[in-house]
């Protein structure tokens, strides 16, 4: 969360975080709300093309006594919660989703920090160039 602090203003205020299952903890719950963060965290893995009558319909209301776990579910099934955790798709998770499947980087080959970062430098670099190709074309 640190690393929030250090964005350029020009990005504005952060008022949301949007993360993957494996992000969802309750330190990492809690270091959003100290910072006046509201977390959008799934706590487990969500199904794809859930039902249509459960895309359009409200959650039923949150009991008194919910668990971190039960009231994170339920921000992410309100209609402002599904909104904001839509936008990944169309955000980060199509270029990793390209990395992985088209450019076939699905493991790291070295070790270490160094190693990997440079790694990931690499990557990072081929997936530009290819986008900068595409775009070109068109």
């Amino acid at each position: 969360m640190s690393v929030i602090k250090d964005l350029p203003d020009e990005l504005g205020t952060v008022t949301s975080l949007l993360a993957d299952a494996g992000y969802f903890s309750a330190d990492n719950v809690s270091a959003c709300e100290k910072q006046t963060i509201e977390p959008y965290i799934s706590p487990g893995r969500n199904k794809h093309n859930e039902p249509l009558w459960e895309r359009f319909t409200s959650p039923e209301e949150l009991p008194e006594n919910a668990d971190m776990v039960a009231i994170m579910k339920y921000k992410l099934k309100t209609p402002e919660g599904r909104m904001l955790y839509a936008k990944r798709k169309c955000t980060v998770e199509p270029v990793f989703g390209i990395i992985k499947h088209v450019m076939g980087f699905r493991q790291f080959l070295l070790r270490g920090l160094d190693a990997v970062s440079g790694e990931w430098d690499l990557v990072s670099i081929a997936w530009n160039i290819k986008r900068m190709f595409i775009l070109s074309q068109a």
